[in-house]
């Protein structure tokens, strides 16, 4: 805006002087006179080329064919402003009753850049001979006239702005009004632009443009359309870029909005904002800090309300702290690539699709969040208040608590994406239902009951398959009361029938370690009514597979000693095989390991065999053969008794 005024002023200047030779001064000379008085003004080279065309009556104007002004001795050698053709009309009746009215300010093609650097600002000009002076005011021009404007026009402008040397923005086809009639009237400008894919329309009203260009506060509204984007701003306003009052935003399509921008290849997933609308008491400073308060936000149906600071950077610094009633973020699953049985996966059953962490860049800060359900991909969380933190492409969440499978959870859980994404979490447990946890983890739905826990894990990898083969930790599970289904541990111990039915236990404990993608447990402790289990094995968490050894014991039989019938649970965790293991009982029974058993009952056929043919039969002896020579002796002598001989 100050550019605007600044640069008004000095065309206003030469329009005044011109005026004043007008009747007198040949075109050329004419331009040459007010091409001194706006380097006087300003403290730029100013430049006019071609004819200069004059009018006199009603309106007093000038037409120029090519304009440069210089840019600022400390800026880069570049013009500040240059256009193919410049035009400036003054209303001939008002200047007699010594008012300047300019009737209209037309620029054709212009190329305006914009500078800082340091503080300095190349659009504030000092007049020739005045250290440190600034340009006339707005609503005062040479010798005190009133000024107004009832025209200002750019026509396809090129706007260029440098930050310290820095392009921030370039882009062309820029088309700008204003209108300025009174001194006491409302400055109102219209401006239309593409800076990126899809037009941006500004409609903008200043209540005081002399309090304004004067740096003070004044009264604005602002409406700004963009593809399927409406924006408004209804406040106070000055120069140097702060404002303060109510902002709201409503877009039907968000990706078409940042594209507008320039901000293009821009998808958010369903649930955070690809429909939004939103409204806020905005503050905004001018190093750049923007405060939201009364913020109330409904992104895709997702409502929340609370505030916000943002310090615009790169990435931004966002702090917030907002409350919902129910939210649904399903759609995160689809930014992410999706998970399960999706088009990239393998026979691991894990998600082979490469995983986009790139979001984890887009701003560093802190958020809370208080929910009274989350839906997220494949999940659902019940009241939660969550925390997470943003700081160089590493996320932690902060659980106190979550509400999780019926059970609550607290602790942490990291993804860090600096150097690679991994994936982390300290985590406890209580009052989980297991058969809610591992169905929704793992495809298990065989263990039912409310389990408490702790779990430390690290995963390394670009996708999920890659994170489930890398797991390591360690963690601890006990419950109270729960069922196995799948088959009947009293059935399996009184009949040996090892068919479905399920197992009702009064506790179970255990504690694992995780390495490679395998969870390890030797420690698996189940108590029945009438009997006691142990377990130990492997969980294949990578390779989604089981080989467990789960050993009941009848506690009431064998006088009290007990029974043990071993069951092997062994497969893929889809449909696992689940037998009795018989070398169990025989070892359990005979004391001898399986070996031991083998030998000895190879001994025993031995002595048997040995005593059908009444000889002895030594180990290494081959006893087909034995057999076979027994056979053909038999055999001659029931030939030669056949045949009469002795």
């Amino acid at each position: 805006m100050r550019w605007i005024v600044r640069i008004g002023i000095t065309l206003v200047l030469a329009a005044v002087v011109l005026v004043a030779a007008l009747l007198l001064l040949p075109g050329d000379r004419l331009a040459r006179l007010a091409i001194e008085q706006i380097r006087k003004q300003t403290g730029r080279e100013v430049t006019v080329a071609g004819e200069v065309k004059l009018s006199f009556w009603p309106v007093l104007g000038v037409e120029t064919g090519p304009v440069t002004v210089a840019n600022a001795d400390w800026a880069s050698a570049a013009p500040m402003l240059q256009a193919q053709g410049l035009a400036i009309g003054v209303a001939a009746p008002a200047l007699l009753g010594g008012e300047v009215r300019i009737t209209r300010i037309l620029a054709q093609d212009p190329v305006l850049r914009l500078e800082t650097a340091k503080g300095r600002v190349n659009w504030e000009f000092s007049p020739s001979g005045v250290t440190g002076g600034a340009a006339a005011p707005a609503t005062s021009g040479a010798g005190g006239q009133l000024v107004t404007l009832d025209g200002l026009e750019l026509k396809n402008a090129r706007l260029i702005y440098v930050e310290e040397g820095k392009t921030s923005f370039d882009f062309g086809g820029v088309d700008l009004s204003a209108s300025w009639p009174a001194t006491d009237a409302p400055l109102k400008m219209a401006a239309r632009l593409e800076p990126g894919a899809g037009p941006i329309s500004v409609d903008l009203t200043l209540a005081d443009l002399g309090a304004f260009s004067n740096e003070q506060v004044s009264a604005m509204q602002m409406t700004m359309a963009a593809p399927r984007t409406s924006i408004t701003f209804d406040g106070r306003a000055s120069i140097d870029g702060a404002l303060a009052g109510t902002a709201t935003l409503d877009t039907s399509d968000s990706s078409a909005m940042l594209a507008a921008f320039g901000q293009s290849g821009i998808s958010l997933p369903r649930g955070l904002g690809q429909r939004a609308d939103l409204k806020a008491q905005v503050t905004y400073t001018a190093d750049g800090r923007l405060a939201l308060r009364d913020l109330a936000a409904d992104l895709d149906g997702n409502r929340l309300n609370g505030a916000a600071d943002v310090t615009v950077a790169d990435p931004p610094q966002v702090t917030a702290r907002l409350t919902a009633d129910a939210l649904d973020l399903t759609g995160l699953g689809a930014a992410s690539g999706g998970t399960g049985s999706g088009g990239g996966d393998t026979g691991s059953g894990w998600s082979e699709t490469a995983i986009d962490a790139s979001a984890l860049a887009l701003a560093n800060g802190s958020l809370h969040l208080t929910a009274r359900s989350i839906a997220l991909p494949g999940l659902e969380l019940g009241q939660s208040a969550l925390g997470l933190s943003l700081d160089n492409s590493r996320a932690v969440v902060e659980m106190a608590p979550v509400s999780l499978f019926s059970g609550q959870l607290t602790g942490q859980l990291v993804a860090n994406n600096r150097n690679g994404l991994s994936v982390g979490g300290d985590l406890r447990a209580e009052g989980v239902e297991m058969r809610e946890a591992l169905a929704t983890l793992g495809g298990i739905e065989r263990l039912s009951g409310a389990a408490s826990g702790e779990l430390k894990f690290l995963g390394v990898g670009q996708s999920e398959a890659q994170i489930m083969r890398s797991l390591s930790g360690e963690g601890r599970l006990a419950m109270g009361r729960g069922v196995i289904s799948g088959f009947d541990l009293d059935n399996l111990m009184g009949r040996g029938a090892k068919g479905g039915g399920t197992t009702v236990f009064n506790s179970l404990t255990a504690s694992y370690r995780m390495d490679k993608g395998n969870l390890f447990n030797e420690d698996l402790l189940m108590l029945l009514d009438n009997f006691k289990a142990n377990g130990t094995g492997r969980v294949g968490l990578g390779a989604r597979d089981i080989d467990y050894l789960f050993t009941p014991v009848a506690l009431r039989a064998n006088a009290g000693q007990g029974i043990a019938v071993p069951v092997r649970i062994v497969g893929p965790w889809a449909d696992p095989a689940i037998r009795p293991d018989l070398s169990q009982v025989i070892e359990a029974a005979t004391g001898l390991d399986k070996e031991a058993v083998e030998t000895k009952a190879k001994d025993e056929l031995r002595r048997k065999l040995g005593e059908e043919l009444d000889t002895e039969i030594t180990p290494d002896q081959d006893v087909e053969e034995l057999i076979k020579d027994r056979l053909e002796q038999e055999a001659t002598k029931g030939l030669l008794k056949l045949l009469g001989a002795d």
